[in-house]
């Protein structure tokens, strides 16, 4: 049945090409000619890309943004669930740079360094509705220096929420599709635009695992308001978010080949898991690790801001913006390794966070002559509580713990840290117009400083730690050729901050090995971006193709020293250099009567330029290839828009990716589709019904998504792989009152 409506949905598709939707769900249907989904960043001294609500509300409501920009160039996205959103399997990367190293911003506010174990932040789909999102800006090198971040090694996403200016409104959507996935999202606008506005929103979703069993759930609230006062505006925004994941359960190759990419956890059979543990295994499971119980993730979180944008003078702008972020997380194992103190032979071994940090950030602008002069400044402090505890099953017949909870009364706790880190960041800019040629010049500095304090050391490290560089340069020029083209080039220097975190970064490891660190002088991480480009713009065509070069310096590199679930500490080290080259294009052509193509490429050679020496071994990886880092992606659309009928079908390629660092094991090239198909009515309400049919891997192509979830090996398979989720159908009405 399902291969069926594959072939009916692409036929459909291919036949009538319907695609892309209306800008907004409070806006009418929008010529593509009109409103672009992609703008390949107009007069910008760097490569970067701004997507509209457009490109989130053509995909299965509740998508991640962080698959919405997997389009772009560079930019490698893998997850393990439909929508992009299951934060275990969440990855993304940007010309070889892994998700701790790019700065995500959300309306300014930091969002941290997006790690599962989330130490200093959340992820974006925390923070708000996808829904809610007005514009999503990509910048592939380091990004702006202006951008709250102390980590953005190899670029930035910068989210800005929707600005409603229709009037009183209200939209809403209901979606049903596979795995009995249910969401309802519903929305209150108010305001026009010059006055007071804003909305409120709430959504619930609940998709059962696409394999094995559980609930992948959430419950979230969004509200913003802006307020104009005389000539200033202020802003109010606050986020409610509560999410509760279970796991899907890591795999190698080989256990692939032996028990296929639908195998999971052992949850429901809770008698099946008891056995195992006691080493009695029903084939073709042979060892402890081929499955656990239960595993889940489990995170509330609340965000709330303040901010206040007012003119000094004609030519002086002030802006300021107080946040704060109260967070509760655990991460859930069943685990095998440690017996509950009444016999049973496994316990729930859980990762904990609690964060609390608050900070304000705030930028001053003045327009002098042909200068536009910019100085701003960034501080935070945040509070990190980080445990490890386990929990005891109730029986060897009776579970009595619930992973979807979190989870209270431990029988131990192996470690419990507090984390006190405060960050200080300045940064000036001068954008200089001599014509045709703009020139950025302008550079960012800051001061990190960490420190952990042990109620329950175990083995880990205590103690404090610095990292600072107060002159990070950029530069940067743009020239416009004539009124549709540009050339582009420029040069950024970044820092990277140490993390307080006790499975990652400087704190995890041994005191003896933190000591040793700190003697001899650890040093972060740093990268020196180049980049030059061209872009074009008119009314037919839409494209940029550019070329960089990256030196990534100093890479820390954490050795682990056991399985992922026995938590053993890692040994941190500097490791060496990494060199990047790399090309991108892309474009879109819009060919009249609501029809319009879309494609992008991207090359990327990112090699080690050192091997890694260890008191016992000399791991020869200098010119290997980096880890999760396909040299090609190739994305293709086609897309659609009428009145009436609306559609989209998209392929996604990615070549092969390495999880060794010595490259003798991969996961090979694939390619997915994707495709959407809508229908509007005109029911003489605000806005026209609207029926969506989205397919999520249309051709249901087994495929491994995300790789280095336990992170990666020097060579040999190793369990720290991912399988992607299967074809998967999404229905969804919406309404708009």
């Amino acid at each position: 049945m399902r291969k069926i409506s594959a072939m009916l949905l692409a036929g459909v598709a291919f036949g009538s090409v319907p695609a892309m939707a209306q800008q907004a769900n409070t806006a009418a249907a929008v010529d593509s000619d009109e409103a672009e989904i992609v703008v390949f960043g107009k007069g910008e001294t760097r490569q970067v890309q701004e997507l509209s609500s457009k490109e989130l509300l053509i995909l299965a409501p509740g998508t991640s943004p962080l698959k919405a920009i997997e389009k772009l160039p560079s930019v490698n996205f893998q997850s393990a669930d439909p929508f992009g959103t299951y934060e275990w399997s969440s990855r993304v990367s940007i010309r070889g740079f892994n998700q701790n190293q790019l700065g995500y911003t959300l309306d300014g506010i930091p969002l941290g360094d997006s790690s599962y174990g989330n130490n200093n932040g959340l992820h974006i789909g925390r923070a708000i509705i996808s829904d809610n999102i007005g514009v999503t800006r990509v910048s592939q090198g380091s990004g702006s220096i202006g951008t709250q971040a102390t980590n953005n090694l190899g670029g930035t996403l910068e989210f800005f929420s929707a600005d409603n200016s229709d009037g009183f409104g209200v939209d809403a959507n209901l979606t049903y599709g596979s795995e009995n996935t249910m969401r309802a999202f519903g929305r209150v606008n108010f305001g026009e635009a010059g006055g007071v506005r804003g909305f409120v929103s709430g959504v619930y979703h609940n998709a059962e695992k696409w394999k094995g069993s559980g609930d992948q759930r959430n419950t979230q609230m969004n509200a913003k308001a802006i307020i104009p006062v005389g000539e200033a505006e202020f802003d109010a925004y606050f986020s409610y978010s509560d999410r509760s994941e279970k796991d899907y359960h890591d795999l190698s190759l080989e256990m692939i080949k032996r028990l296929g990419y639908d195998h999971d956890n052992y949850f429901p059979n809770y008698a099946k898991a008891i056995a195992a543990a006691r080493g009695v295994f029903v084939a073709p499971i042979n060892n402890l690790d081929d499955s656990y119980y239960d595993a889940s993730g489990l995170r509330k979180d609340t965000l709330g801001a303040l901010g206040l944008t007012t003119p000094l003078t004609d030519a002086v702008t002030f802006k300021v913006k107080a946040y704060y972020h109260k967070n509760e997380g655990q991460g859930t194992w069943g685990t095998p390794y440690v017996a509950s103190p009444n016999g049973v032979p496994m316990s729930a071994r859980t990762t904990e966070y609690d964060i609390r940090r608050g900070g304000v950030f705030s930028s001053l602008n003045a327009e002098v002559g042909n200068h536009e002069i910019t100085v701003g400044g960034w501080y935070e402090h945040n509070d990190f509580t980080h445990a490890r505890r386990f929990y005891a099953y109730e029986s060897n017949t009776t579970a009595g713990l619930d992973h979807s909870k979190f989870l209270r009364n431990p029988f131990r706790t192996q470690w419990l840290f507090d984390f006190n880190t405060d960050t200080l960041q300045y940064y000036v800019q001068d954008k200089i117009s001599f014509g045709d040629l703009t020139v950025n010049l302008g550079w960012k500095g800051f001061q990190v400083n960490n420190e952990a304090n042990p109620r329950i050391q175990g083995t880990l490290a205590a103690g404090k730690i610095k990292s600072q560089d107060w002159f990070q340069p950029h530069v940067g020029a743009a020239y416009k050729l004539n009124d549709k083209a540009e050339i582009f080039g420029g040069f950024t220097q970044v820092t990277r901050a140490f993390i307080s975190s006790a499975t990652s970064g400087p704190f995890a490891t041994t005191q003896a090995g933190f000591d040793a660190l700190v003697a001899r002088g650890l040093k972060p991480e740093g990268s020196d971006t180049f980049e030059l480009g061209a872009r074009y713009n008119d009314n037919v065509f839409n494209g940029v193709i550019g070329v960089y070069y990256v030196n990534f310096r100093n890479r820390l590199l954490g050795v682990s020293t056991g399985a992922g679930i026995v938590g053993n500490p890692a040994i941190l080290q500097n490791v060496g250099n990494v060199r990047s080259i790399g090309f991108e294009a892309a474009g879109d052509v819009r060919l009249g009567g609501g029809m319009t193509l879309f494609a992008s490429y991207s090359y990327t050679g990112a090699t080690y330029e050192d091997n890694v020496i260890t008191p016992t071994a000399t791991i020869a990886i200098k010119g290997k290839d980096v880890v999760d880092t396909p040299k090609h992606l190739l994305r293709g659309e086609v897309a659609y828009d009428s009145d009436t009928f609306f559609g989209r079908v998209g392929a996604n390629y990615m070549s092969k990716r390495y999880f060794t660092y010595l490259n003798d094991k991969s996961v090979p090239a694939r390619v997915l589709v994707d495709a959407t198909l809508g229908y509007r009515f005109d029911a003489g309400m605000r806005v026209p019904l609207e029926l969506q049919l989205n397919a999520v891997n249309l051709l249901d192509k087994p495929y491994v998504s995300t790789i280095g979830s336990n992170g990666f090996g020097n060579s040999g398979d190793n369990q720290t792989l991912l399988a992607g989720s299967p074809q998967q159908f999404f229905v969804t009405l919406k309404a708009g009152f």
